[in-house]
């Protein structure tokens, strides 16, 4: 068993280095992850080009990482009662850690959750906090008592498995909080791969119409939505979005969800395209205000906002579900793998700074 654990530490914006740590002792109600995985989405971009300082409380320098999976590498008589886990288990890890008292832990709503005295989310916790290991870009991640494990189909590979954390977000983004259904006509924004899981879990659970936006550039991003079983790609470059959607839906659409990222026209294009008494969905953060926010339009035509932050257990669970199931081929967004020495590669990557590299979903394998 190795004495000392590798991880990819943040010292600050745009600087990664490798670092050892000593392997920590586990105790009767805890329990130590070998990672075999971790998935990059865009606020590890943010967080790594220092976006996020003064949004998050960040405290450098900081293991990132919130999307792993792994196996059990040890674990405690009392968590692996809890957790029904045992050693060698694989399992996927929920980003928050909630601690179960306050409010909004009480009621379910633990991505809001206020019990500590600082923020507990995998990726985001300084090395100062003990054990240190807090993100999944290292060997070894520390599986905290209030942490969120789901464990992972047998047959279903690490680098497939990480696909839960964005196609949690399509389940809980573009089916529960819109309640798409059965003949909903649905309009994505934005072809990255939260934009490509709620198209993918919109139309498992019957939507009728699916459209999903981009720009040119974002072509191979449309194609691969229209194979993971979107309707319509729209090239927003090429095509007049607003007048486009009314042509394919009618009255408008009857959910939109925009996941585009710092672009805040098309939180304006999202309250054109939708219907009188329709739903949006933004998940998509901006980092500055919406310039011309149609707000009269929302009041008279009655239309529902809703801001998605983070998922939950539900989503998680139903995310792996459709892997499990075979019934798309959702491993066609990972298009890259790095080694963890390759931690700050893997990010420039996903963010498109590396020319020539069409990325979608970006993975480290420790």
């Amino acid at each position: 068993m190795a004495e000392h654990v590798v991880a990819a530490i943040q010292t600050g914006p745009r600087s990664i280095e490798l670092t050892e740590f000593p392997r920590p002792s586990i105790g009767r109600d805890d329990a130590l992850l070998r990672v075999e995985a971790c998935g990059i989405c865009g606020t590890d971009v943010e967080q790594y080009r220092g976006q996020l300082d003064g949004t998050i409380d960040l405290r450098y320098p900081l293991i990132p990482g919130h999307e792993p999976v792994g196996v059990i590498d040890a674990i405690g008589t009392d968590a692996a009662a809890r957790w029904h886990l045992r050693e060698g288990d694989r399992v996927a890890v929920e980003p928050f850690l909630p601690c179960g008292s306050c409010s909004y832990c009480l009621t379910g709503a633990y991505e809001h959750c206020n019990g500590w005295p600082q923020m507990m989310s995998y990726g985001f916790i300084g090395t100062d906090v003990a054990p240190t290991l807090w993100g999944g870009y290292a060997t070894h991640m520390y599986l905290h008592p209030k942490a969120v494990i789901h464990k992972v189909p047998a047959g279903i590979a690490p680098e497939t498995a990480v696909l839960f954390n964005p196609l949690g977000a399509g389940v809980r983004w573009g089916v529960t909080l819109p309640r798409t259904t059965i003949g909903s006509k649905v309009v994505v924004l934005g072809p990255g791969q939260r934009g490509l899981a709620c198209a993918i879990a919109a139309k498992l659970a019957g939507a009728s119409l699916v459209i999903v936006t981009g720009l040119t550039s974002d072509r191979h991003k449309l194609d691969l939505a229209i194979e993971l079983g979107a309707d319509v790609a729209i090239d927003v470059e090429r095509e007049d979005l607003v007048p486009r959607v009314r042509e394919l839906t009618g009255a408008g659409a009857d959910i939109v969800v925009d996941v585009s990222a710092v672009a805040t026209q098309p939180v304006v294009d999202a309250v054109d395209c939708v219907r009188p008494g329709g739903t949006i969905v933004l998940g998509g953060v901006k980092g500055r205000m919406v310039p011309n926010f149609p707000s009269d339009k929302i009041v008279l035509r009655g239309i529902t906002v809703i801001g998605a932050r983070g998922v939950t257990a539900p989503g998680y669970r139903e995310a792996l579900s459709i892997i499990d199931s075979g019934a798309l081929p959702v491993d066609r967004m990972r298009t890259h793998q790095f080694p963890l020495a390759d931690a700050g590669l893997a990010i420039r990557t996903l963010a498109g700074e590396i020319e020539g590299e069409n990325a979608i979903n970006v993975v480290i394998r420790p």
